[in-house]
């Protein structure tokens, strides 16, 4: 039973946005409750955060049935031009670690000084809705990035990101209830919460871009959680 289908089989990014949307009228469920579903890779083959999303979000809907959310983030560190942005989770090959990732960013940083290492988390939300449209949203979290990697709790580049608002501490030395009042995708979701409310009681807010044929329907039946 769920109204809201996470579109990702990331498990700490399933347990954040969990945490994230703690009061919502809306129960998330991941990706393992429908284990007919396929999100291929080639879905994060756009060249933007926004497209991949859109595409992730659109194609549970479609195998679903049900309301879906995808998230598309990444890294962006000013003395790599912008990289890994939006290449972040595929950096240094797809079957590199978290901790590969890392470890080259620091890499390609090594003699960088502090004062030049300015980066930032940028996350673009897509909610996608049956029968009522398309959505996104987008959050950023400045800061910089470490000169060695630090602590254990997050994901992904959070051992060696700085938050801007963190005191020095990387975003991986975060409690995760501290995290989630300073991440980019926290700043995403406060943008995609009033959405929520408003399609849950059967509203189309503002914004929403027309969603593809075939999808562009009457509403999906009412998922359990609603009845």
């Amino acid at each position: 039973m769920c109204d809201l289908v996470l579109a990702s089989t990331n498990e700490g990014k399933r347990a954040e946005f969990a945490r994230l949307l703690t009061g919502m009228p809306v129960r998330l469920c991941s990706l393992a409750a429908f284990p007919h579903v396929r999100v291929s890779a080639d879905l994060e083959s756009g060249e933007t955060y926004a497209e991949n999303a859109a595409r992730k979000a659109l194609a549970v809907l479609a195998q679903t049935g049900y309301p879906a959310l995808a998230d598309d983030s990444g890294l962006e560190v000013d003395a790599l031009q912008g990289r890994p942005g939006v290449r972040s989770a595929r950096y240094g090959g797809p079957d590199a670690s978290d901790a590969q990732r890392a470890a080259l960013l620091l890499g390609e940083l090594a003699g960088v000084p502090l004062e030049r290492r300015q980066a930032r988390f940028r996350c673009v939300l897509a909610l996608a809705w049956p029968g009522r449209g398309l959505w996104l949203v987008e959050g950023i979290c400045p800061g910089w990035i470490a000169l060695a990697a630090a602590g254990e709790y997050g994901f992904g580049y959070d051992p060696v990101f700085v938050p801007a608002a963190a005191g020095g501490r990387t975003m991986a030395e975060l409690a995760p209830e501290e995290k989630n009042r300073l991440s980019h995708r926290a700043a995403a979701v406060s943008r995609l919460r009033p959405l929520l409310v408003a399609l849950a009681r059967g509203e189309t807010p503002p914004g929403g871009e027309a969603l593809p044929p075939g999808l562009d329907g009457p509403p999906a039946a009412q998922p359990p959680g609603r009845r």
